[in-house]
């Protein structure tokens, strides 16, 4: 174990909370349970933003695979802070492929990327298409939170509609995916309902997680019920 290691861990054990270790532990079963420590979410935070104004933040950057739970969503948050869009996407391609789970997955989102959205979207076609569960998963949710608005191409909603794959935590993101295309493109997401141009499961998760938004009306709401698959 290095130096950076070591100073690292023993500041996450110092910020252990048991009863959220408990609950983490839950959510991602994917995880090997005695890596997570239980550190909350704005205590990571707030170590993130001090440890990234030292120079041990980029040694420790290099540092893969990581051995916690924490030290990956620390490294997530360390990417989220830079300012400099080709660090951050060389960052993310060094990162994702050890990304083991939902949750440190979903928390990476890095400001830079929203004022390079033509060179990011290259790189989320190239994302999608490298079979890594999560760095599928990326791909869509970056899809998802930057383009999703006045960003929006219709061919983007192909390539997500075209995933196909066993993978749960995959399929639950393209159905989240659609959920919230139609809350904010209503028309366009639309016919990928009706058209069934989802899996089966996917779709009918679509539908679940749709119905359950408050942004979308009662009359649509009712509508997209009779569009399940039996």
């Amino acid at each position: 174990m290095s130096r950076i290691e070591e100073v690292i861990r023993r500041r996450l054990f110092d910020l252990q909370d048991i009863s959220y270790q408990v609950f983490m532990r839950k959510l991602i079963p994917t995880v090997d349970q005695e890596t997570v420590i239980g550190v909350r979410t704005p205590d990571l935070r707030k170590f993130a933003k001090e440890f990234s104004q030292t120079s041990d933040a980029s040694e420790f950057l290099k540092i893969l695979p990581h051995a916690y739970f924490e030290e990956n969503n620390l490294h997530g948050f360390l990417i989220e802070s830079m300012k400099d869009y080709d660090t951050a996407i060389a960052a993310v391609d060094a990162f994702l492929p050890y990304i083991d789970n939902w949750a440190t997955c979903d928390l990476i989102s890095p400001k830079i990327f929203k004022k390079h959205l033509p060179n990011l979207y290259e790189n989320i076609k190239i994302w999608l298409k490298s079979g890594r569960t999560y760095t599928i998963r990326f791909g869509i949710g970056m899809l998802m939170m930057f383009y999703l608005d006045d960003n929006l191409q219709p061919e983007m909603l192909n390539l997500v509609a075209n995933i196909r794959s066993d993978e749960y935590y995959i399929n639950m993101m393209i159905a989240w995916y659609f959920a919230t295309a139609l809350t904010k493109q209503y028309k366009a997401a639309l016919p990928y309902i009706q058209e069934q141009r989802l899996a089966k499961w996917t779709h009918n998760k679509t539908i679940q997680k749709a119905i359950e938004s408050c942004r979308i009306g009662g009359e649509i709401k009712a509508y997209l019920r009779t569009l399940k698959i039996k």
